[in-house]
C-alpha cells in the first residue's frame, strides 16, 4: 500500500507539471505573442486589459508557480477560479455544454486545478523541498488519511 501511497504522489506531481507548464505557455502566448499570439492571431494583449490581459497574466504567473511547486495550492485555486470564471463569462453563454461552447480547454483546466488545489503539489515541487528544510513533511502527506 505504501508502494502504490508513493507512486500517487509521484504522479501527482507529474500531473502538476504538465499543468503548469500548458497554462503558463497559454498565459505567455497571450502576453507576449509566443506561440501564436492570443487566439492564434499573433497578436498581444497587454496584462492591464481586462479580463483577457488580467487573465494571461494570471495564467502566466501561477501556472509558473504551479509548475515549479510553490505557493502551489494558493495559485491552483486562483488559476481554478480563473478557468471557471472564463467558462461561464466567455463559453457558457454560446450553449450550455463545452462540447458545444468551445470551452472544454476551460472547463478542464479549471477542474484540473482544482485537483492540485486539493492534493498538493506532491513530493517533487518547492513546496515540498521547503518543508523538508523545516523539518516537516506536510507537502508530500497526502490529503486523505489511510484507512
Amino acid at each position: 500500500m505504501r508502494n502504490a501511497l508513493s507512486l500517487n504522489q509521484h504522479l501527482t506531481s507529474v500531473y502538476r507539471i504538465v499543468l503548469g507548464l500548458l497554462i503558463s505557455c497559454h498565459g505567455a502566448s497571450t502576453l507576449f505573442g509566443f506561440f501564436g499570439g492570443s487566439l492564434g492571431t499573433g497578436k498581444t494583449v497587454s496584462p492591464t486589459q481586462w479580463p483577457g490581459g488580467t487573465a494571461a497574466l494570471i495564467q502566466l504567473v501561477c501556472g509558473l508557480l504551479v509548475l515549479v511547486g510553490l505557493a502551489t495550492r494558493p495559485a491552483a485555486v486562483l488559476l481554478s477560479g480563473a478557468m471557471a470564471y472564463a467558462y461561464f463569462s466567455v463559453h457558457q453563454k454560446h450553449a450550455l455544454l463545452p462540447i458545444q461552447n468551445g470551452g472544454e480547454p476551460a472547463a478542464l483546466f479549471c477542474w484540473g486545478f482544482l485537483m492540485i488545489a486539493i492534493l498538493g503539489a506532491g513530493p517533487w515541487s518547492a513546496d515540498a523541498a521547503l518543508a523538508r528544510l523545516r523539518g516537516r513533511s506536510g507537502a508530500t502527506r497526502p490529503a486523505v488519511s489511510e484507512a
